[in-house]
């Protein structure tokens, strides 16, 4: 071999060993997004988050899926609330939760619950995600419910109910998925402790199209900015059904991407739009006849209480 050959083979073995490490390194940078999903029931709890024989609840195999198939994100579905503590959270970018139960039945402790609402939730590319019954989860912790936008306040709509639900901005990543509008077989949530004038609503439901009738706006699907954090709730999701609709995932999908910069979506509140869809829902009773036409149909499902003990107890087999 002369010496131009040798210099060559040197060189191409240099490019070659700096190309492998370039490739280490990007390939270190581009690792999925990690997610803490916390599906605890302090209350009732849901056939959703419910694990049978050792495996994951419905749920927490949609999220763990949609992971998996988009590359994007990666889950770790605990059932344990301890686990929301200031070193696991920082090993994490997203947290979801699927959840019931007032402060006391969160074993969580205020420093750790301090940290993630001043600290980690505020940070750039941190995100939360309340799906369903997260919205029915410490009700009497104001930083949760001022973290959130608002409280369950009943279930006027069960869950064998099909409704209409209106997208107000079908362009955002998290209601791309929907359409303008579109119907689904899901209990639906009205609330308490709302703050339009800290959400952006995205979708609420459609009074005109509903068999009962409430003279309030009932919004389905909000965000906000939080600090440099994002967090949305969309209160879809009691029907296990509801986890395999691939607009369903679409939307969370779509949402994720959004908490993490990757598509934009407005995040600014619009109270006006709250107030107009206030005023819509009102004049929708009213036309239809008020309390006097809900009295019409007086038989609705009844969602009963999980009993204390399986409300509150979680499978031996997974945390």
């Amino acid at each position: 071999m002369n010496r131009f050959s040798a210099r060559a083979s040197l060189l191409g073995a240099f490019a070659l060993s700096w190309l492998a490490g370039l490739s280490a390194a990007q390939a270190e940078d581009a690792k999925p997004v990690r997610m803490l999903f916390l599906t605890y029931s302090g209350g009732f709890k849901h056939g959703s988050v419910n694990r049978k024989d050792g495996k994951l609840a419905p749920s927490e195999i949609a999220m763990t899926e949609l992971g998996v198939k988009s590359n994007l994100f990666r889950v770790d579905a605990t059932q344990d609330p301890k686990d929301l503590t200031k070193d696991k959270l920082d090993q994490y970018d997203l947290v979801m939760f699927y959840t019931t139960g007032p402060r006391a039945k969160f074993p969580t402790s205020d420093e750790d619950m301090d940290y993630f609402f001043k600290t980690w939730l505020k940070k750039k590319g941190h995100g939360f995600i309340g799906a369903h019954s997260a919205a029915d989860t410490m009700a009497d912790y104001k930083p949760y419910w001022d973290m959130i936008g608002g409280s369950f306040n009943g279930h006027p709509w069960g869950s064998g109910e099909t409704v209409t639900v209106s997208v107000h901005e079908p362009d955002h990543p998290i209601c791309k998925p929907w359409g303008t509008e579109f119907s689904i077989k899901d209990e639906i949530y009205q609330f308490k402790n709302w703050q339009p004038d800290k959400v952006r609503v995205l979708m609420s439901l459609d009074m005109s199209k509903t068999k009962l009738k409430k003279p309030n706006l009932v919004p389905i699907a909000w965000c906000k900015d939080y600090g440099d954090g994002k967090a949305f709730h969309m209160s879809l999701g009691h029907n296990e059904a509801v986890w395999a609709d691939e607009r369903y995932q679409a939307s969370l999908l779509g949402g994720i991407k959004w908490i993490l910069g990757l598509e934009k979506g407005e995040a600014k509140p619009n109270p006006e739009l709250s107030a107009t869809l206030e005023a819509k829902a009102k004049a929708d009773y009213e036309t239809a006849g008020g309390d006097a036409a809900n009295k019409k149909d007086t038989k609705k499902p009844v969602q009963k209480a999980a009993p204390a003990e399986e409300a509150t107890k979680g499978p031996a087999a997974a945390k």
